[in-house]
């Protein structure tokens, strides 16, 4: 799969399927996105591509934005590798591509330098200066340009539309389940391990911890998890806590990860962390001797 970071593509990914989108999590619609456009590409014989944007136009808009994110940029790219994507176009959103005019994007980007034959977007696809571009406006413009727009209609699930906003809204209620069936997978974090104060050293459950940096902010709480090291084969289950640790007086939001049978030091490392099972809401304890009791009932469950 060939990643690049500008408009200046190869020859042979001209003529192609192009999907354009942020594609955060690679849901279940998105996917549905995907399995139409391998048709295609069997129907006919194009290469499939997928034009995104980094960061999140979002993110670029909104400064303040904070834990927003359900994947990082390595797991979107990774997940597009899993779904056979011949190429990907990661363009840097900033303040002079912000202010491209929507016309501009279709003529000068679309119609002369990647010159896509068919055009995969959803219904509420957004584009050019102050988001004057729709997809209305971009199937105007497929006889000049001479590509098709294809809009699929979007995926529902119990009569809710699949969505990245729908994912991010189960999460921070703690519905765990239902974000990972939208996601048809297990949610994951993917992070450097840093040094902490070593309080679960202290208190006999040593734990990696990680920051979650723009991820979107789940459900503060305890979850059963299993992790594994970056490039390397083989998971390590295990039990976290996501929040701010209120018996011990903590601020800033953290990741701490707490790996059954394992042994060796992971400073600096990068884990990859799935959430299997939400446990119980984080609360404030009176005690570490409390703490450390809940702690054992929180373990036993993991375990099952």
């Amino acid at each position: 799969m060939k990643i690049y970071k500008n408009f200046l593509i190869h020859s042979q990914h001209k003529n192609s399927i192009i999907l354009i989108g942020n594609f955060d999590g690679i849901h279940l619609g998105h996917q549905k996105l995907f399995s139409l456009a391998k048709k295609y590409k069997k129907k006919y014989s194009l290469n499939v591509g997928v034009l995104t944007f980094e960061p999140i136009p979002k993110f670029f808009f909104n400064k303040d934005l904070k834990n927003f994110k359900i994947s990082n940029l390595e797991q979107k790219i990774d997940n597009l590798k899993r779904l056979n994507v011949d190429f990907i176009i990661i363009k840097n959103f900033n303040k002079k591509f912000s202010k491209t005019k929507s016309t501009i994007f279709i003529k000068e980007i679309l119609g002369k330098k990647l010159r896509p034959k068919f055009i995969f977007v959803s219904n509420n696809f957004r584009f050019g200066n102050k988001r004057e571009g729709n997809v209305k406006q971009l199937k105007k413009f497929e006889k000049l340009c001479g590509f098709k727009v294809v809009k699929p209609q979007p995926l529902t699930i119990n009569k809710r539309i699949a969505s990245s906003s729908s994912i991010r809204n189960y999460l921070t209620k703690g519905n765990l389940k239902k974000a990972n069936k939208m996601l048809n997978r297990n949610w994951s974090i993917h992070g450097k391990v840093q040094k902490g104060k070593q309080l679960g050293k202290k208190i006999g459950f040593p734990t990696a911890n990680i920051d979650i940096k723009d991820y979107v902010l789940a459900c503060p709480g305890v979850y059963a998890v299993r992790a594994k090291k970056i490039r390397e084969n083989g998971y390590f289950k295990g039990i976290a806590n996501l929040g701010y640790r209120p018996t011990f007086n903590g601020k800033k939001i953290l990741l701490e990860v707490h790996l059954f049978n394992f042994s060796g030091n992971l400073y600096n490392k990068y884990l990859t962390v799935e959430f299997k099972k939400f446990i119980r809401k984080e609360k404030k304890f009176k005690n570490i001797n409390q703490l450390k009791k809940q702690i054992k009932i929180d373990l036993i469950k993991a375990k099952k």
